[in-house]
């Protein structure tokens, strides 16, 4: 269990330091805790991968703290994305865009491309403007499993590799942010997350869904998947150890026993289920968004059988929430 540490200066600048050295941090953001490093050392952002254990294909998001930062770190800025950075930043909007040559290979998987996000988290921002340089920082959890939005579930995800958590308290938005790339100067979704995409189109018009038009692909390095654009595409992540199933309404499951529900409003019958959690009684997509994760990780902490996740509706945040059960609910038998 790694250590917890207070949001003050003097934890902020003692966390600096270790950054500056190349050492870990985790850190809160709105969106979930990230396992921070300096995003311009390569040998740093190799301890997130070890750490993690992540795999060397998955790019990682680079923070910024401020729209002249993240300048330095890109060679083109169409005008889509720099109307969605003006509107959206700081916030959960990470813009996947050419780089820069001070980023290293490590931190875009060696894309042509490279993810940034200016979070507004009062700590994060403090601790990007203490450091000085941009901080890659992926979840702070071993690879794939679910995301971290409160400190302990960083505590106790880790007995090594990193010095200290800083205590930011709950995540305020629960899902990571969403991700949008620029093929030929036009939007495209890469994931859906904490920024509703029907909020981001009232700024720019259509978005594509379609993600697969080129783009970084023409130039995609050897070895690497080539579905891979942005963090967060492989086919499983965010799963918790217990084997999760996606289901339409827990009315139409015979087979609960030992099981628990992860249930959207808490609606119908929950007999015979060893637990219950639900997301949002009133049907609160922005709700049931920022409790998903503290939900899946209480009812991944009970010893269950398996657990049964409730659909949302496809729209607003609910597209983002069904896309981390959906791919929790692929997670590979051990």
């Amino acid at each position: 269990m790694i250590p917890v540490w207070r949001p003050d200066p003097e934890s902020i600048a003692k966390a600096a330091q270790a950054l500056q050295a190349g050492r870990l941090i985790a850190m809160p953001t709105e969106t979930v805790y990230g396992l921070a490093a300096n995003a311009l050392d390569a040998r740093a952002l190799a301890r997130i991968f070890a750490v993690k254990g992540r795999p060397f294909f998955d790019p990682l998001i680079v923070h910024v703290h401020s729209m002249e930062q993240a300048r330095t770190l890109v060679l083109d800025l169409p005008p889509k994305a720099l109307a969605l950075m003006e509107r959206f930043w700081p916030g959960p909007l990470t813009v996947v865009l050419p780089r820069a040559p001070a980023i290293p290979d490590l931190a875009t998987s060696g894309l042509p491309s490279v993810a940034l996000r200016y979070p507004r988290h009062p700590v994060a921002t403090a601790l990007l403007r203490q450091c000085g340089f941009p901080l890659a920082a992926p979840s702070a959890n071993p690879f794939g499993g679910l995301s971290p939005t409160r400190p302990e579930h960083v505590a106790f995800a880790f007995d090594e590799g990193v010095d200290a958590v800083i205590d930011g308290g709950p995540c305020e938005v629960g899902l990571e942010s969403t991700i949008i790339g620029f093929h030929r100067g036009e939007p495209t979704l890469l994931r859906a997350g904490g920024l509703a995409l029907e909020t981001l189109q009232e700024c720019v018009g259509a978005i594509s869904l379609d993600p697969g038009r080129g783009g970084d692909k023409a130039q995609t390095p050897p070895g690497h998947p080539q579905a891979i654009e942005a963090p967060g595409q492989l086919p499983w992540h965010y799963a918790p150890s217990t084997p999760l199933r996606l289901i339409a309404e827990p009315a139409a499951i015979a087979d609960r026993e030992g099981r628990g529900l992860l249930s959207f409003r808490g609606l119908g019958s929950t007999r015979g289920y060893l637990s219950v959690e639900v997301l949002s009684p009133s049907g609160d997509l922005i709700e049931a968004a920022a409790r998903l994760f503290s939900c899946l990780h209480r009812l991944d902490a009970q010893g269950l059988k398996g657990i049964d996740a409730e659909t949302v509706p496809d729209s607003g945040l609910g597209r983002a929430i069904l896309d981390r059960l959906s791919k929790a609910s692929r997670r590979p038998a051990n």
